[in-house]
């Protein structure tokens, strides 16, 4: 990876209808399972489809990004990878201060990706002032963020929703002292991302309850947030009235295993209905993890044959499971938007979901384009799951509205347009009096 030349000269800002080129920073990118990475790859093609110019700073995992977007790898310590999480890193590893940086970090217990990678992303653009109009930030809100704006260019950040809520509701759960400790150290980073938070210019979230949570929890001024939801593709995720649906079958995202996603009420869920539906599966899209929470709960639970967990597929093939399936869920206790609720409603399948957070912003009234239950309750999740296998042409309306309810919303070039009017209120607020 080559860099370009140092400059000490801002480039000139450019004219109201010129392209822009904008750096998009994503300290993490997994291509299907957690909203940063879908988010990534939707945004900087609807981008350069508008005519800009993109070029993408990741760390692992790496986004898949649109052929026509440049994908600049900012290797970390990959500390926290699917396969030997948790791993302290060997000394021979550690070749630059932000390497440094980054085991220091996790050694005290925090979680050290967003500090070690916006220092690399400051160390890479310092190099490239002159080829970048602004930068685009998205969730990380480090400290190196500051030293970009301070070397010439304007950041504008993306918080989906503020990790300060992750952080209650992890020592919430938490069953020890010592859990919930190790909690409150693992989210420290969470304080460097309010400093930062509050420094930026200019910010955009996805919802309105994101909006209230990050003024709430961040301290934000309200003037300096703006709302602009995400989006789907309506001709990807699409019914497929080809394949009939499985009676038997559901399915959900395994995003995350932390209790804010809710597994393991819908995994309880799945446990209490398998006592009258002994054919019922779970297919869960994502990786289990060795040792995690849900791993425990599907031991505990005796669920091994009933879930299924499918990770590393095609966006195509996720489609087809999600028309295969008489219901999608979504557990979880509080979400900022919910990607994965708008793509399954978007194909048209039944869609049972949490009232969690922004979801009922999202997925709209219960019984018209979803099925909406108490979040944090196994019983009334199960209740909501039986309500759309036992009534299926009911569940077929609510479907087809809930698609209808999504086209009409949202797309992935209005969230870049809007993103883009975004792009240009900070450069103006940017430019030199």
């Amino acid at each position: 990876m080559q860099s370009g030349p140092m400059s000490s000269a801002a480039a000139p800002r450019p004219g109201p209808d010129d392209p822009l080129r904008i750096a998009y920073l994503t300290y993490r990118g997994k291509p299907h399972v957690g909203g940063q990475g879908v988010y990534t790859r939707h945004l900087t093609k609807a981008l350069v489809d508008l005519g800009h110019h993109v070029e993408v700073l990741s760390g692992q995992p790496y986004p898949i990004v649109d052929e026509r977007v440049p994908l600049i790898e900012l290797p970390s310590l990959d500390i926290y990878n699917d396969y030997f999480p948790m791993r302290m890193p060997g000394i021979w590893e550690l070749k630059t201060w932000m390497d440094f940086a980054e085991v220091t970090a996790f050694s005290t217990g925090t979680f050290p990706e967003p500090l070690a990678f916006s220092l690399r992303a400051w160390d890479h653009l310092r190099h490239r002032v002159n080829e970048f109009d602004l930068v685009h930030d998205n969730q990380c809100l480090g400290y190196g963020l500051l030293a970009i704006e301070r070397s010439g260019l304007p950041v504008l950040g993306t918080v989906h929703h503020p990790i300060t809520i992750d952080r209650r509701i992890e020592i919430e759960h938490a069953e020890t002292l010592y859990g919930r400790l190790s909690k409150a150290r693992w989210y420290a980073f969470t304080k460097m991302q309010t400093r930062v938070a509050r420094r930026l210019r200019r910010i955009i979230t996805v919802s309105q309850n994101s909006y209230a949570d990050i003024c709430r929890t961040h301290h934000v001024s309200p003037e300096r947030l703006h709302v602009v939801p995400v989006g789907v593709d309506p001709d990807l995720f699409r019914p497929m009235p080809e394949i009939t649906r499985d009676p038997n079958l559901i399915i959900s995202t395994a995003s995350a295993d932390v209790a804010m996603k809710g597994q393991r009420y819908l995994l309880e869920a799945l446990a209490k209905l398998r006592t009258e539906r002994p054919d019922l599966r779970l297919i869960l899209i994502g990786r289990l993890k060795e040792g995690s929470a849900a791993a425990r709960t599907i031991e505990q639970l005796g669920l091994h044959d009933a879930v299924e967990f499918v990770s590393g597929v095609t966006d195509e093939h996720i489609v087809e499971l999600y028309n295969r399936s008489a219901a999608a869920v979504v557990p979880s206790l509080y979400e900022g938007f919910s990607l994965p609720a708008i793509e399954a409603m978007s194909t048209g399948c039944p869609l049972v979901a949490t009232t969690g957070g922004a979801l009922p912003e999202v997925t709209g009234n219960d019984g018209e384009t979803c099925l909406a239950v108490a979040p944090a309750d196994s019983g009334a999740l199960a209740a909501g799951i039986e309500r759309a296998l036992d009534q299926p042409e009911a569940a077929v309306r609510i479907g087809a509205a809930g698609r209808e309810r999504v086209i009409t919303r949202w797309s992935w070039r209005h969230t870049a347009v809007r993103t883009v009017e975004h792009y240009r209120a900070l450069l103006a607020e940017s430019s030199p009096a």
